[in-house]
């Protein structure tokens, strides 16, 4: 059985909506890459919403000397796109999710596979979490405070405590914590 990993990039504050300039994904510590590395290798599936999909779409796919090696793994994995909307990506390796999406993304879990992997999305990311879908919080915290924008959980939104499995600090202030239910 395969397990879904939210894989975000939050601030000190819990904002994971990136409204200023605090994350850039091209400007990586060695070692932060490398733990980047490792939990893509955890993972043969993403599942985005439409619109994170089509930010990476538009983005990742026209880098033509990405050191990080980031718009391989991103042109290789296989790519749900949850989408009412959306009729034709227009990357490799997708497959649309409409309807009853959340039946879907069950249906996936219990296949044979690696993890599934969601990251922004916001939308998407709170009804996985309100769904009870989530199996494990892979969280790379920023140092710095947004002072706005969207949380990883929804507001009012209560859950029994998380266990720690890691948590790793890397030279650039950011920190790995990842946690399961």
């Amino acid at each position: 059985m395969r397990k879904l990993a939210i894989t975000q990039n939050i601030t000190l504050d819990g904002s994971i909506e990136m409204l200023g300039d605090w994350f850039d994904p091209t400007d990586q510590d060695p070692q932060l890459l490398e733990a980047t590395r490792r939990q893509s290798e955890r993972a043969d599936a993403m599942l985005l919403g439409r619109q994170t999909f089509e930010d990476f779409r538009g983005y990742w796919p026209r880098q033509t000397d990405d050191q990080t090696g980031i718009t391989d793994e991103l042109n290789q994995i296989q790519k749900y796109v949850v989408s009412s909307t959306m009729t034709d990506p227009q990357w490799r390796n997708w497959t649309l999710l409409t309807g009853d999406w959340i039946a879907q993304v069950r249906a996936l879990k219990g296949q044979e596979g690696r993890d599934i992997v969601v990251t922004g999305s916001i939308t998407l990311t709170h009804a996985l979490i309100v769904s009870g879908l989530v199996d494990e919080y892979r969280l790379f915290v920023y140092p710095a405070v947004q002072g706005r924008g969207r949380r990883l959980f929804p507001d009012g939104y209560e859950m029994p405590r998380l266990h720690l499995v890691e948590a790793r600090g890397f030279q650039n202030g950011v920190c790995l914590l990842r946690y399961t239910n």
